[in-house]
């Protein structure tokens, strides 16, 4: 798991999401982020975020953590590692 530092907004909202089973890392590749669809564990993502920066006062903007929750879910793949995705039809 990587270090959390809650001064970081973007590195917070990936804590929240990856310990909340709303993001997955792809096993073989680690730097692709994979949006896993269950809106309880987003909100609860959230939710964790909120009270992570509220613990160690710092007080982010309830806008401030919806944008990067947003950026960070847009980002990430639907369901699948792209580059698993396009090694398998590679080899079909």
């Amino acid at each position: 798991m990587m270090p959390l530092h809650t001064d970081n907004l973007e590195s917070t909202m990936r804590y929240a999401l990856l310990t909340t089973r709303a993001i997955a890392l792809c096993p073989f590749h680690p730097e692709v982020m994979i949006r896993v669809g269950d809106s309880d564990a987003e909100t609860h993502a959230y939710y964790r975020a909120r009270s992570i920066t509220k613990s160690d006062g710092t007080c982010w903007e309830r806008e401030d953590l919806m944008e990067e929750i947003v950026r960070q879910l847009t980002d990430a793949a639907d369901g699948v590692c792209p580059r698993c995705a396009q090694l398998v039809a590679s080899h079909n």
